[in-house]
Parts: C-alpha cells; sequence; structure tokens
C-alpha cells in the first residue's frame, strides 16, 4: 500500500498530477480541487490509495488523509468502485458528503455521476451509521484560475468522467449563461455537474 507521495509536481491537470519521487513521475488521480491547488515545480505531497486489478495499478491522491478515508469507505459498499468515489469527493467536499449520507439525502447523492437512486439509497443505508462529519475537518479549496483557462479544463474532466464532448459543453455553457460565475475550476466543474445531475 502506498499511503502517500511527496515530490516535485512535473504535471498538473484538472482531474491528475505527476509527481517525481526518486526520479519516477508517478501519475495520481485527484479531484479538481485537490489538482487545482498544486503547481509545477513546487514540492507537494498527497495522501494516497493505490487501487490493484488485475490490468492495472491505479493511484488516486488526496489532500488529506480525511479525504482518503472518505474515498476508501464508500469503496467499501457494494457497486461502488473508484472512479465514482473519486466522482463524489469531486462533486461534494468531504464534509458535505459525509452530511448527505449520514442525513439519507438522496438527491445530493444522486448528482454525482455513475450514482442512481438505488445505488444513493445503497450508500445510504450502508454507511449511515458509519460516518459522520469530523469537527475541523480539512475541506480542499481551488486556486482562482487565468481568465478562459477554466472552461476547456472542465469540458475535459466531464468527458473523463463519462459524458459526451457534447453533453459537457452544453453543461459548462449553461453555467456561464446561469450567471453563476464559479470563482474556481473546480466549482466550475462542480456547478456543471449539478446541472447534468437535473
Amino acid at each position: 500500500m502506498i499511503a502517500s507521495v511527496s515530490g516535485t509536481v512535473l504535471t498538473a491537470r484538472l482531474d491528475h498530477v505527476v509527481v517525481e519521487v526518486g526520479g519516477v513521475g508517478m501519475l495520481v488521480h485527484t479531484t479538481p480541487a485537490t489538482a487545482s491547488g498544486l503547481r509545477v515545480g513546487q514540492q507537494a505531497r498527497l495522501s494516497t490509495s493505490l487501487v490493484v486489478r488485475e490490468d492495472s495499478l491505479t493511484l488516486y491522491g488526496f489532500g488529506d488523509d480525511d479525504e482518503r478515508a472518505l474515498f476508501e469507505q464508500v469503496q467499501t459498499v457494494s457497486g461502488v468502485g473508484p472512479k465514482v468515489a473519486l466522482a463524489i469527493l469531486s462533486v461534494h467536499a468531504p464534509d458535505v458528503a459525509r452530511a448527505a449520507i449520514s442525513g439519507g439525502d438522496i438527491v445530493a447523492l444522486t448528482k454525482v455521476p455513475g450514482i442512481g437512486k438505488k445505488g444513493a439509497e445503497r450508500i445510504v443505508l450502508e454507511l449511515r451509521d458509519k460516518v459522520g462529519a469530523l469537527p475541523g475537518a480539512a475541506t480542499s479549496a481551488g486556486v482562482a484560475p487565468t481568465a478562459g483557462g477554466t472552461q476547456p479544463q472542465v469540458v475535459e474532466a466531464l468527458v473523463g468522467l463519462g459524458w459526451s464532448a457534447k453533453q459537457a459543453e452544453d453543461a459548462v455553457g449553461r453555467v456561464l449563461k446561469a450567471g453563476e460565475a464559479p470563482g474556481t475550476t473546480s466549482e466550475m466543474l462542480r456547478a456543471a455537474l449539478r446541472e447534468l445531475g437535473r
């Protein structure tokens, strides 16, 4: 189990980063909020979870241990894999996700790509008594994007989560037309995901 990685950020995209560890570039899948807080050339430390499959070893990274713990916990639910677990953390901050699960907020959970009504009910049923918002738990905050750099990144992330390019572009367009003007890339992604969940 690789519990964390520390090193120089070589690449930072919306849904993954590459961190150089001992001369080896490790690709780490992250939430947009975590990725947006990292800059190429800077030192970074990410809490990580290694998902082992027959044909792959995939590393997922988080801003703190609390986020990683929730990522691993939701995967104990039947039918919830790492992609859906990461999507939960992309749409909701850890405390918000915990509150939705413990409060049985099916509507909030079905806003996550890959979770339907039955899946949300199963998550609530299996985890309601096991999760709880941790007092003072840190949440990741994004950094304001450069002008014009947000929209393509958000479309790319939505396509990576399973939507078509057209669906992704339409959702981003609706967010911009609604005048929500999210301040960060991760906020825009969350707003677009809310649009797609309607």
